[in-house]
């Protein structure tokens, strides 16, 4: 019951960032709900597809769907005061994403993914529905350009597909990478680390 509390909860994170974003580009109150669905179950749509689950478990699970649109709706309607809890809502993402980087990857995993693979498909769980928020906003994504968000949580996703390749316990690995993620990128937050871009470019 915990994980699911947890899991809703990062549902509901990246279903804010998502809506604040949109909410941002001036977009209609039926765009909000969309960019909030898209950011917040795209990582998880991506991973059921890629594995062959079909339909992916979130369209399956009406909470989820709640959830997200919930908070598309609640962000639309009172984003000012949602600006205002930003480094709670950074908190809380950093939660979200060591939680969906973990279960992606041991999901992949029991469903028979190679590990390489596993980290790849885990690492997409957590990142996918930002970076398709981004393309709908014409923005490249975030995580190709600024932020220790992707190494973040391919560091997790390996500790994972490692621990579990090695016979460790599942719950005990997953703790491990999901607090290796959330601290990583709690760490980059507050020494605001970004990862290097080629130097020498005109303009």
């Amino acid at each position: 019951m915990l994980l699911i509390v947890l899991e809703l909860i990062g549902l509901a994170v990246f279903a804010a960032s998502g809506a604040v974003a949109a909410v941002r580009a001036r977009l209609d109150v039926f765009g909000v709900t969309i960019l909030a669905l898209t950011t917040a179950l795209g990582g998880g749509i991506i991973r059921d597809v890629l594995l062959g689950v079909h339909p992916p478990t979130s369209l399956r699970n009406w909470p989820y769907l709640l959830v997200a649109g919930g908070t598309g709706l609640i962000v639309f309607w009172f984003h000012p005061h949602v600006a205002k809890l930003r480094r709670s809502v950074l908190l809380l993402d950093a939660v979200g994403l060591g939680l969906f980087v973990t279960s992606g990857t041991s999901t992949a995993l029991s469903l028979g993914a190679t590990p390489y693979a596993a980290c790849l498909i885990g690492m997409t769980t957590g990142i996918g529905g930002g970076a398709l928020r981004d393309l709908l906003l014409r923005e490249i994504p975030l995580v190709l350009r600024r932020e220790i968000y992707a190494v973040a949580a391919l560091c997790g996703a390996v500790v994972v597909a490692v621990g579990e390749w090695a016979g460790l316990p599942k719950g005990l690995v997953s703790l491990a990478g999901a607090v290796l993620i959330i601290t990583i990128r709690l760490i980059a937050l507050w020494r605001k680390w970004n990862a290097p871009v080629a130097r020498g470019l005109e303009g």
